[in-house]
């Protein structure tokens, strides 16, 4: 009977040893899991110059001229948005006020309905977003918001603002950086059209 309890004994000893181990282990496992190893601002930066690249900014953000492969990005205009020194030409085609819609051929601005739209300077100069905080950034880019302050007017078409309204805060932020880092270009773009002006 000693015998027997000897080994009960030991067999509960050895269980508890393993069971506290394997909640060590656990614990030091969860622990490593969790760490959350800080970004540095290079990586942050680049990726958000991927996301601008891959949801097509530069597509209506940049001003482009015709290439050999067809309309290419100006690179020293890169993202300013409209050339405030072009001239805006009239749209007259009656097909604009049944829900057609018209581009500029460098896309950088868009009739329709709504009026015309331009797309805006996304440099960090002050005519672009150099004086907008990451918080009006993001209102402007994921909320819609104009110039990302509350009591505007919503952004115009072409932008697609609702798309990106699924977009992380971490993604919103690295667009912002990317963009601040971004070589600033003066350009002031002019304000939309509204229809009755077209």
């Amino acid at each position: 009977m000693k015998k027997n309890n000897l080994i009960v004994l030991v067999l509960a000893a050895t269980t508890y040893a393993l069971y506290i181990t394997s909640c060590t282990n656990s614990n030091q496992k969860s622990n490593a899991d969790n760490t959350v190893v800080a970004a540095k601002p290079e990586d942050i930066v680049n990726h958000g110059k991927y996301l601008v690249a891959v949801m097509g900014c530069n597509d209506c953000h940049s001003p482009k001229k015709m290439g050999a492969n067809g309309p290419e990005v100006i690179p020293e205009l890169m993202l300013s948005g409209y050339p405030s020194d072009r001239p805006i030409v009239k749209f007259e085609d009656k097909r604009l006020k049944t829900g057609f819609a018209m581009f500029y051929p460098d896309l950088t601005a868009a009739a329709g309905p709504w009026g015309v739209s331009f797309a805006a300077n996304l440099t960090p100069d002050e005519t672009g977003i150099g004086t907008w905080t990451e918080e009006q950034f993001k209102k402007a880019f994921m909320q819609g918001k104009y110039m990302g302050l509350d009591g505007t007017r919503m952004l115009l078409p072409p932008m697609p603002w609702f798309n990106f309204a699924a977009l992380t805060n971490d993604d919103a932020h690295a667009i912002f950086m990317y963009l601040k880092s971004i070589k600033p270009v003066k350009n002031a773009v002019p304000p939309a059209v509204t229809p009755d002006k077209m």
